[in-house]
């Protein structure tokens, strides 16, 4: 799902309005009220909630790899009487935060040896050894022309693989995508424009293959474009290790970080913490996807790496803990630091062309945007439905806020949210 941020220097898919950030020391945040810590922060989430804009909202702010999270929390699960408070531990869809996770899993396999990060895709997937080009991108997907270079884990990782999205698509390629049940991604049961996939695929290993016949719309390693490349990902996970991607994530990630809410699938005991996501039409606040009837109550057609999780904030906290521990967490190495440090790295190709990109400015590393020049140190990403999380490794900070609401364009969560922490930190410093 399609994930944009707005820095102070323009509009990019980056925690770029966090560049601040890496300049500041450390700050001591142990002792007061979270409110009374972060005063932009817990303004902005009531400026949201009180004015009824939103039913609920909480941030899970924390300093270092070590200390539980603070919490600013308003409002509720969803409009209406007698609904549960939004805390640590509810539930939300985090759609494209999901993308940091599948690529801190392939960095594990790529420090392992089971992957290497510039090898061809087609080792392991022999169907994307020969792919066509359309000679004009988003045009015809009858005029193609012979793939110059192969797909490589590295493209997958930092959307450069050519590959479409049919969020972000247009034209005859997005048409074959929705077609082909080339949407990985889930919003609603009710049919929703650019989510509705007629003929859903029923596992990756099939996601990979019918995608394998699709005309790429760019030439790989020279564009940066956002893609099914992380959900495309999952299946080389699968190969690479030799376990179900799901499987893998449970196991090498969840368990080990102690992310014990964390899914693709809602289990039913837990629908009494799952929040309601909304669509912003007109000012008002339509229900597209109830808790207690929400699509991720069911089993996904199979495991969605680039936008199908549902987590809490308190579980996200801990991977983005885990990150800031450069893999450790609880005395427990998750993953190497050499992986850590590698996946929060800029990894785009050299002269991967961004002029027309959401993320101008910046890097691109695992699934997540990464900082340059001041801003370096950020890493993370934002959700379709009003999330955010990151970290900056320079300031020891992480972040998230998580709502529930599409399009994400509809309110600026994502911009403000960055901005707010920034002016709470750059305060503390100045009082320091």
């Amino acid at each position: 799902m399609q994930a944009m941020l707005v820095s102070r220097r323009g509009f990019v898919g980056s925690l770029g309005a966090l560049a601040g950030t890496a300049l500041l020391p450390r700050v001591g945040w142990a002792n007061a009220a979270a409110e009374a810590r972060f005063p932009h922060v817990t303004r902005m989430i009531d400026s949201y909630v009180a004015s009824g804009k939103l039913p609920g909202m909480i941030a899970a702010l924390g300093q270092g790899a070590s200390a539980a999270p603070f919490d600013i929390a308003r409002g509720a699960l969803a409009k209406g009487e007698g609904v549960a408070s939004v805390d640590l531990d509810s539930l939300f869809r985090i759609y494209s935060m999901t993308k940091p996770i599948t690529g801190m899993a392939a960095t594990m396999l790529v420090d392992e040896g089971k992957l290497r990060l510039d090898q061809p895709i087609a080792d392991l997937l022999p169907a994307y050894g020969k792919m066509q080009v359309q000679v004009t991108a988003d045009g015809s997907i009858t005029d193609l022309r012979p793939s110059k270079g192969q797909i490589t884990v590295r493209h997958l990782l930092t959307h450069t693989a050519g590959l479409g999205y049919s969020i972000i698509q247009k034209g005859p390629i997005r048409d074959a995508y929705i077609s082909a049940g080339l949407v990985p991604g889930q919003a609603s049961r009710m049919p929703l424009p650019g989510m509705d996939a007629p003929k859903p695929l029923k596992s990756l290993a099939e996601f990979a293959d019918v995608l394998a016949t699709m005309p790429l719309v760019y030439e790989p390693g020279t564009v940066w474009s956002y893609s099914v490349g992380l959900d495309l990902l999952g299946r080389v996970i699968e190969v690479a290790s030799g376990q179900s991607f799901d499987a893998f994530l449970a196991e090498r990630v969840f368990a080990p970080c102690g992310m014990t809410s964390t899914w693709f699938r809602v289990p039913e005991a837990q629908v009494a913490r799952l929040s309601t996501n909304y669509a912003v039409a007109g000012g008002l606040l339509l229900p597209i996807d109830p808790a207690k009837s929400s699509i991720y109550l069911d089993p996904p057609p199979y495991p969605f790496g680039g936008a199908g999780l549902v987590s809490s904030p308190r579980d996200y906290d801990r991977f983005l803990r885990m990150l800031l521990g450069f893999g450790r967490i609880d005395g427990r190495q998750v993953m190497s630091e050499a992986a850590v440090r590698m996946g929060t790295s800029n990894l785009l190709p050299v002269g991967t062309d961004l002029s027309q990109s959401f993320i101008k400015g910046n890097g691109f590393g695992a699934g997540g945007s990464v900082g340059l020049g001041h801003d370096a140190g950020t890493y993370g990403w934002a959700g379709a439905a009003g999330t955010v999380g990151f970290v900056n490794f320079r300031a020891g900070v992480r972040a998230g806020i998580y709502t529930q609401y599409m399009p994400s364009a509809a309110y600026p969560v994502h911009t403000e949210f960055a901005q707010a922490v920034l002016a709470d930190i750059t305060e503390k410093k100045a009082a320091a």
